[in-house]
């Protein structure tokens, strides 16, 4: 193997480390903030995943897509420190104007994000989101000097200093009988994990240079501007649905606690239609530069298709593994409380192992360039998201949600697909695709059929219903591993 491949396939292993660790840990923070000693009632932790759903808004905002203005404007350039510092500058600025504006308004958003009383909220919030996108241009260096592994030290330093003080204030500190304290102390321990950051990345940003260049910022923005629309987009998909949610639901005449309370069912369900996104999430990092290196190779879009339907084929087998086992898998959410929402779980599952194949697809419009369609997808994505929600939700709660996911999901792989059939065409299996994809839904909808002839409930426990479950999966996997040897032994 080429030795400028592998070094890029090692630094993106590590770079994969730390954000797959990351998502791990604060994934595994679910069964403490549910735990009936924390979060009892769910409206508790529904203020937390909704003030952390506006966070990834903000972030894709405040740091404006300068990371990959600056790799961009990088390469090529004669004077990197005035890249940096410019691009550093532009970041700082944005965020200071931010903060000082939210500091003045804090009351107001509090009101309208229906916080009213709790400003502090919103005060941390913004000094979480503004330090960590001023973070984000001093990390973008280390990565474009190939410090891979120091990058990796400053964000699992982040992510162990978050989660030990979670674990320390609410173990040893929290009063149950005021949730919100414990609001307080989660949002603590992010900003102190983000201060870490700051700390840790100091001797990088000391050596900004405080000369603005309004030409090189002017471009760096221009450049950067569709970046951020395109991020929006994508965070609507993600994380726009929690949103709505509370808005709507309290809107339509329901106390602020109930909607509250359908956003920490909604949020901690959704974390266990999680596992197939970690899985997609480390896929992603070995997957992307290993499909770059291929553009040599005459036999490239034969390696793609091998690939994709090897994918399907595991992704398929996560969703049948979580949603068959899902009333084993439901004691990770330690209240019973939350259990209401489960029914969520294989649909957004589901969706999940949309979303992977369209993010292996995506593989077309960065190989050809034509990366203003991946803009286009995602923007339609979210216009659709927007779309089935305001519609749905004050009818059918957080059941729309998990629905409008699935839905737009599916319809940006099938967009994806057809587009990139027209534009750089990978001759993909989709009779395989239909096979994998298609079984493994017959496979969950007979077991749910099975369940519901025996009177059980999605929560419901029974060991002899769960063996023939898991058994129906061996088949599936056994199935898919004839139907791979069958295939490679015909080519």
């Amino acid at each position: 193997m080429n030795p400028s491949i592998k070094r890029l396939l090692g630094q993106t292993a590590i770079y994969g480390l730390s954000s797959i660790v990351g998502r791990l840990l604060n994934y595994l923070l679910v069964p403490l903030y549910t735990d009936e000693s924390i979060f009892k009632n769910p409206a508790d932790y529904g203020v937390v995943s909704d003030l952390y759903a506006w966070v990834a808004f903000l972030i894709v905002f405040l740091s404006f897509g300068m990371e990959t203005a600056f790799f961009r404007f990088l390469q090529g350039s004669d004077d990197k420190e005035k890249v940096f510092s410019n691009s550093f500058i532009t970041v700082l600025g944005i965020n200071i104007l931010f903060y000082l504006i939210l500091l003045y308004f804090n009351n107001d958003i509090a009101s309208l994000m229906l916080y009213e009383g709790h400003n502090e909220y919103i005060v941390l919030l913004g000094a979480i989101v503004c330090i960590d996108a001023v973070a984000a241009i001093p990390l973008a260096r280390l990565r474009s000097e190939e410090r891979a592994l120091r990058f990796t030290v400053v964000q699992l330093s982040s992510i162990g200093v978050n989660v030990g003080l979670n674990l320390i204030l609410l173990l040893g500190f929290f009063d149950p009988a005021r949730p919100e304290e414990g609001i307080l102390f989660i949002l603590i321990a992010n900003l102190c994990a983000s201060l870490v950051k700051i700390i840790l990345v100091y001797d990088v940003i000391s050596k900004v240079i405080l000369k603005i260049d309004w030409v090189l910022i002017r471009q760096l923005v221009k450049y950067s501007f569709p970046l951020v629309i395109a991020g929006f987009a994508g965070i609507i998909n993600e994380t726009l649905d929690r949103v709505l949610l509370k808005q709507l639901l309290y809107y339509e005449g329901n106390s602020l606690e109930y909607a509250t309370a359908q956003v920490g069912v909604y949020s901690a369900c959704y974390k266990l239609a999680m596992l197939v996104t970690i899985l997609l999430q480390a896929y992603r990092y070995a997957a992307e530069p290993f499909f770059f290196a291929q553009l040599k190779n005459e036999d490239r879009n034969l390696v793609y298709v091998k690939i994709m339907n090897l994918f399907i084929a595991v992704v398929c087998l996560a969703f049948l593994v979580v949603s068959i086992n899902i009333s084993i898998f439901k004691y990770f959410i330690q209240t019973e409380a939350y259990w209401a929402g489960l029914r969520v779980v294989p649909i957004l599952l589901l969706a999940n192992v949309f979303l992977g194949i369209y993010y292996n697809q995506s593989i077309w419009y960065k190989l050809s360039g034509k990366t203003k369609f991946g803009a286009l997808i995602a923007v339609v994505g979210a216009s659709l998201t927007v779309l089935i929600n305001v519609l749905f939700i004050p009818t059918y709660g957080f059941m729309a949600c998990a629905w409008a996911t699935l839905v737009v999901y599916a319809f940006q792989m099938t967009l994806s697909y057809f587009l990139g059939q027209k534009h750089y065409k990978i001759p993909y299996n989709t009779k395989k695709f239909a096979v994998y994809i298609g079984g493994a839904i017959l496979i969950y909808f007979l077991f749910s059929l099975m369940r519901t002839l025996m009177g059980l409930d999605i929560k419901d426990s029974h060991l002899g219903i769960l063996f023939v479950g898991n058994l129906m999966i061996l088949m599936y996997l056994v199935g898919v591993f004839l139907f791979e040897k069958g295939m490679l032994k015909r080519s």
